[in-house]
């Protein structure tokens, strides 16, 4: 119980601490050169890479949209219930249903203005901190996962589980930073307090022995 809680309270002063840097401006001059070293062209506004990567990206960026988000929800919920795992599969529903309250009120508290649109490789809108594409990301896919991986009876498979959330969550948080959507330091906060809320409800399951660990 002692590395999930040191990695939580890891995530959370992370999160502070770019939080921290934002409200000061200290953040702005990184973003910014992030931002710029990702743009090329006469202009310095066009994405670097082919136009292939572009539109990959894109597609990788809809794996933190809403609609995709919901649907990965509902799948997931659903398997739980059919497995038997009642408990677990309401803790996984209220799990993002928080996080995306969380979200929203993060945003509305910081009221980040995003990067100029002229830098937007698609279609963007609302305050800028913490990425809600990135923080929900984390939220939905690293609290199923972890959830799900107290149901695989072997550590080799427990791994690969949460290896994919981690995997697919960081892809969605580069996206964003790429498509010029988000500051870099959007993208990290949002990572920071998405893995602080998964292992949050990890330690709840855990608590409320919630699942069937399996020895490896």
């Amino acid at each position: 119980m002692l590395w999930p809680i040191l990695l939580m309270g890891l995530a959370a002063w992370g999160f502070m601490e770019i939080a921290g840097e934002v409200l000061e401006g200290d953040a702005h001059t990184v973003d910014l050169w992030i931002l710029h070293q990702l743009r090329t062209g006469d202009q310095g506004l066009r994405p670097i890479g082919p136009l292939w990567l572009q539109e990959a990206i894109r597609d990788l960026t809809a794996l933190g949209s809403p609609v995709v988000l919901v649907l990965t929800v509902g799948a997931v919920w659903g398997y739980m219930v059919m497995a038997g795992q009642r408990a677990m599969s309401w803790l996984a529903l209220g799990a993002s249903c928080g996080g995306l309250l969380m979200a929203y009120a993060l945003k509305s508290v910081f009221s980040r203005a995003r990067p100029d649109a002229v830098f937007h490789a698609t279609v963007a809108s609302g305050y800028s901190f913490p990425s809600g594409h990135a923080m929900m990301s984390a939220i939905v896919y690293l609290t199923l996962a972890a959830l799900l991986a107290r149901l695989v009876p072997r550590a080799r498979l427990r791994w690969y589980v949460m290896g994919t959330a981690a995997a697919l969550t960081g892809l969605v948080g580069l996206s964003r930073v790429y498509l010029g959507v988000h500051w870099a330091s959007d993208v990290a906060a949002g990572w920071a307090a998405g893995a602080a809320w998964a292992l949050l409800c990890w330690l709840l399951a855990q608590r409320l022995q919630l699942g069937q660990e399996s020895k490896p």
